[in-house]
């Protein structure tokens, strides 16, 4: 049996980090076979899946293991061969440990990339080397500029369909390129593969000769991330107040919740939103006892030196480094609902870190084509999957930041009061 994937605890022991990073591509470029070749590569599948893979390989009439059927796991991807719903999958090298969101590549499927690529801190877009790029293609590097994802990885796939030709690598490279200069992604790697056969997944492919730069694994194992956190604006969404219920403990308030940005450290000043007390942090604590420091994605209870009167949704910080207290936002917003659309005047529940406030929909700027980026300042609504500028007022104020700057309190999720069915998902642009 192969050795399975690495339990967080065990990783975390070894002083591993965490990349999370999601997949996108068009139909047929690949993009399950890619996730299940690393799964392959790395040793992280049982011996049991692997043949139950083969086994549905031959029922399939495939003339080879089609590792796309490790991550296609409902039957009706696999009986129409495309994705459909995002598959998470896990594994770990020496060096990291790894999520990976496999997200579909229609564009009726958007919200489904929308929901795999927010947290990611790598989008992996899939071309096929044969076609080019295609107006999915072009969709898929909006959405990861738009959701703020740091680092973009561009895999030209099946250069074994094209005899390896450095000559068509180039020329995709190049319109890819010229197109991302348009877009925010700071950090852009390209990257020829054979997801199929392997080529340039794991190690450098001999096939290649050409190309100077590393295997898509290695890329994955060394790019950096630690810098990709914000660690200037401290944010610490109080999630739960801690008040055990024991006659033997009598004097205790810790405020448990994960830290967003920032750096926490016993001994800081901090203020407390929306109140604008200020205190000191006393202590700070996780499950395995008291920490020096605390920094995202940490989740640890902080005490402070002060009684003070805090509730889930409050939000601690510094005294000269708050959020903005906002009733009135703009924010670009991804439709969920395919039952009802977005329209001015609606009503909705919003979900802001840890901070539950109602919401009107005040106005609706424009409505984006994410294939042309035009700007349809005429539209009325936002239907499934369509993404548009939207000004929206909360009953209560939502201790926001920009987006761009923080993409943690910089998010949010409107949810429909009646269903209580998430409808949307939006990204602040400003708050005040």
């Amino acid at each position: 049996m192969s050795q399975a994937v690495l339990e967080p605890d065990a990783a975390a022991s070894r002083g591993m980090d965490l990349l999370r990073f999601a997949t996108a591509g068009s139909v047929d470029d690949g993009k399950s076979t890619l996730i299940g070749r690393l799964l392959y590569d790395t040793k992280t599948i049982f011996e049991d899946q692997l043949e139950a893979v083969e086994s549905a390989s031959a029922s399939r009439g495939d003339e080879y293991t089609n590792l796309a059927l490790l991550t296609d796991g409902l039957r009706a991807e696999r009986e129409q061969g495309i994705t459909i719903d995002v598959a998470y999958r896990y594994f770990a090298t020496p060096r990291r440990k790894f999520i990976i969101a496999d997200t579909p590549g229609h564009i009726q499927y958007t919200r489904n990339m929308v929901t795999g690529a927010s947290t990611a801190d790598l989008a992996l877009i899939l071309v096929d080397a044969r076609k080019g790029l295609v107006e999915q293609s072009r969709r898929h590097a909006f959405l990861t500029s738009l959701l703020r994802v740091p680092h973009l990885v561009l895999c030209v796939n099946k250069m074994d369909l094209v005899d390896w030709s450095q000559e068509v690598f180039e020329r995709i490279a190049d319109e890819f390129t010229s197109f991302a200069a348009k877009l925010d992604a700071p950090d852009l790697s390209i990257i020829p593969i054979s997801a199929l056969n392997g080529d340039n997944i794991a190690t450098r492919s001999e096939n290649t000769p050409w190309y100077e730069g590393p295997s898509l694994l290695h890329h994955l194992e060394h790019v950096h991330i630690a810098s990709d956190r914000n660690l200037v604006d401290v944010r610490f969404p109080v999630q739960y107040v801690i008040r055990p219920q024991s006659t033997t403990v009598t004097d205790y308030r810790g405020y448990a919740g994960q830290v967003a940005s920032g750096i926490l450290k016993p001994g800081d000043d901090v203020m407390v939103l929306p109140s604008g007390l200020t205190s000191t942090i006393s202590s700070i604590e996780t499950a395995d006892g008291p920490v020096d420091e605390a920094f995202p994605p940490m989740s640890v209870t902080v005490r402070l030196a002060d009684e003070i009167d805090i509730s889930r949704g409050d939000m601690i910080c510094r005294p000269h480094n708050a959020p903005t207290p906002a009733q009135d936002v703009e924010a670009m917003i991804c439709w969920m609902d395919e039952s009802a659309p977005l329209r001015v005047g609606g009503k909705y529940s919003i979900k802001h870190t840890t901070r539950s406030a109602r919401a009107v929909v005040r106005g609706l700027q424009y409505r984006l084509d994410v294939n042309t980026l035009h700007r349809d300042e005429a539209a009325g609504e936002l239907k499934l999957n369509e993404i548009g500028r939207v000004k929206l007022r909360t009953t209560v104020p939502l201790l926001a930041d920009e987006y761009r700057r923080n993409r943690t309190t910089g998010g949010f999720i409107l949810i429909d009061e009646s269903t209580n069915r998430t409808v949307g998902a939006g990204m602040i642009i400003e708050a005040r």
